[in-house]
């Protein structure tokens, strides 16, 4: 439907989102990782790391060899192995644009505990719905939905440059595409629950981040922020300064992100 580009909402409790960056990195990396090993041995890590219902609901058991963690572990590892390029670019962008300011909400730890819980949450689900499924379910998909979630919660106005059809670039207040996002999870999950993607996991993830959120922000971190804060390419005059910063200057850091 849409993929986010940038968002220039400011981080206002932490320097560096490093957690983000960090889960960006190991994601990559692992990705790369499989990618340069042989077909077979791809296969056996995305089966020994993926999540897969009938095995942890006891229905099936791994053959001998394909294990790699322990399986409860696999709640957790499934969200770091991905089937292509594609699959990973779109997570991390959506991390990349999002994540920050989640993690600057939360703090460095609590976002860690986070994501990891929403992936989780995205697996169980996943399971529920499909608890004699052999298919491996993989990807960050469920964790990133609740990133989505915790972050129309607490910025819906801040505008967000977003590619809608892959075509259009259009700058969007957060709640608009998010929330027809989220919409459309719970809609190809009535209408598709057995299709390609997995809409139980993105849904089980929303759900975990939209409650999460709720006792993991700092305290005095509001939910539902009224701030606009219009990226830089479309406010008005060369000097001017987005709606609701009270004219402060904004100093630029490092990967692009600013504090005030």
């Amino acid at each position: 439907m849409f993929i986010p580009l940038h968002d220039a909402n400011t981080l206002k409790h932490i320097k560096v989102q490093w957690v983000t960056l960090a889960l960006i990195i190991l994601n990559v990396a692992v990705w790369l990782f499989t990618s340069l090993e042989s077909e077979l041995a791809a296969q056996a890590t995305t089966v020994g790391l993926g999540f897969i219902p009938a095995i942890a609901f006891g229905h099936a058991q791994l053959a001998p060899g394909l294990e790699i963690v322990p399986e409860p572990l696999t709640y957790l590892t499934y969200a770091f192995i991905h089937a292509g390029f594609w699959h990973l670019a779109s997570n991390m962008v959506f991390l990349w644009v999002f994540g920050d300011n989640v993690e600057d909400a939360m703090g460095h730890m609590r976002f860690l505990l986070f994501y990891l819980l929403c992936a989780a949450a995205g697996a169980l689900c996943h399971g529920l719905l499909t608890t004699t499924s052999e298919a491996p379910l993989v990807g960050a998909s469920g964790a990133i939905s609740g990133v989505v979630a915790a972050y129309v919660m607490l910025h819906p106005r801040v505008r967000v440059w977003v590619l809608v059809f892959l075509r259009v670039p259009l700058p969007l207040p957060a709640f608009v595409p998010l929330l027809l996002w989220i919409g459309q999870q719970f809609f190809m999950l009535a209408i598709a629950p057995d299709g390609d993607v997995s809409w139980g996991a993105h849904v089980g993830g929303i759900l975990a981040g939209a409650l999460l959120i709720l006792v993991l922000r700092r305290p005095g971190v509001p939910l539902f922020d009224r701030e606009i804060v219009t990226p830089r390419a479309v406010r008005d005059g060369a000097g001017a300064v987005a709606a609701g910063t009270g004219g402060r200057s904004e100093a630029r850091l490092p990967w692009g992100r600013d504090r005030r």
